[in-house]
């Protein structure tokens, strides 16, 4: 075997852990080549990516796309814009002022649709996208990890599912102290995506553990367990029928499974139910029906009701406005002011004497998870007191 001189040794480490492995990277400027003022890399990049980079006082994004041999390349987010190509073969596009909260894009590379490599990897939409988060200002604390707050942990488990006949995939959130008090039983929040994403949404573009935590720590909310399982029927490679109903899973193999592996109550009084989007439709059709397993009931950006009349909705749960009040210990709607609003139909349900109802909106928001993280920080005080 030849052995190399130190010399040799020491050129390859400058190589691969200094500037020359750095500037290697696809896709990156230089790191002598700095940002542009105002300009830093965003925090939904992945590791050492420059671009896109977000200005937090303009609330603008910087893309940057590597792709010399194309003709045309263009950036997909609220409509599609095109890209310049400067003269080393580099694309770039500078937004207007952006939303703050978390926006998913895409790049189209000669009308192909791709990922932007500079993106960590989110799953909406129904594929994996690229996303970019442009920051709120201290008032979007409380969806960020503070080092000084105990954290709870988030466990990936699997569970069978007897209706569906395979396997399913659960993310389960237990507070600071469980682990620390393990004769201590939890009341428990099941909390559900939306169309298009999964059951990773609400962990990580939705950043629910950091809320809890803080929520707990402060003392706003009970130390709680949160159960986020999949809206959808999945099936394996050799089945392609989704057998069964997504709320008949959670009622009949879901909630039995968590109280047998977790240290719950087993109650209606100490288990809730929110979901966003279609989530909160999945919602209301798992805790309608079953209102003697469910007490609390939240919908974010999912109340809905397709011919209008609410009263008669839901197979008449709501008809009997005391029946309801007395079942239910809250009915928690919120949606963000720039999309489709239920106010009305909030309206309607109070008049006809439905008093359990917390309605809350989310300002100069719209159907995004900037609208569902203040939704949960809303909701999950209100729980289990």
């Amino acid at each position: 075997m030849k052995i190399l001189n130190k010399c040799v040794i020491g050129t390859i480490l400058i190589a691969m852990l200094g500037v020359g492995y750095v500037s290697a990277q696809p896709g990156q400027r230089r790191p002598e080549e700095p940002l542009p003022e105002g300009f830093k890399p965003a925090s939904t990049n992945t590791f050492l990516s420059q671009y896109p980079a977000v200005n937090p006082i303009t609330q603008q994004a910087m893309f940057r796309v590597n792709a010399p041999g194309a003709n045309i390349v263009q950036l997909q987010l609220g409509g599609q814009h095109d890209m310049k190509k400067d003269e080393k073969g580099v694309w770039w596009y500078t937004t207007e002022p952006l939303v703050v909260g978390f926006h998913y894009y895409a790049i189209l590379i000669d009308s192909v649709q791709v990922m932007d490599r500079g993106s960590e990897a989110y799953f909406g939409s129904n594929w994996e996208s690229s996303g970019i988060e442009i920051p709120e200002g201290p008032e979007g604390d409380y969806y960020r990890f503070n080092r000084e707050l105990p954290h709870g942990h988030i466990r990936s488990i699997y569970y069978w599912s007897e209706i569906n006949g395979i396997e399913r995939h659960i993310n389960v959130y237990v507070p600071a102290e469980y682990e620390a008090n393990p004769d201590k039983k939890y009341p428990v929040l099941y909390l559900v995506h939306g169309w298009g994403e999964d059951e990773n949404g609400w962990s990580v573009q939705g950043h629910m553990a950091n809320i809890m935590d803080g929520l707990i720590a402060s003392g706003k909310a009970v130390p709680m367990i949160v159960v986020m399982p999949s809206g959808d029927i999945k099936t394996n490679s050799d089945v392609r029928e989704a057998r069964g109903d997504v709320t008949e899973i959670y009622v009949q193999n879901l909630v039995p499974y968590v109280d047998k592996t977790f240290r719950t109550y087993t109650d209606r009084e100490h288990r809730a139910m929110a979901g966003l989007s279609r989530g909160g439709f999945q919602t209301c059709r798992t805790v309608f029906p079953n209102m003697n397993k469910f007490a609390w009931l939240g919908t974010f950006s999912g109340f809905f009701v397709r011919d209008g009349d609410v009263i008669n909705a839901f197979d008449g749960v709501l008809k009997d406005a005391d029946a309801f009040n007395k079942q239910m210990n809250l009915f928690f709607i919120s949606t963000g002011t720039e999309e489709r609003n239920p106010k009305e139909m909030v309206e309607v349900l109070k008049t006809h004497g439905i008093n359990i109802i917390v309605f809350h909106e989310s300002q100069g928001t719209a159907h995004e998870w900037l609208t569902w993280r203040r939704a949960l920080n809303e909701f999950a005080p209100k729980l289990f007191k």
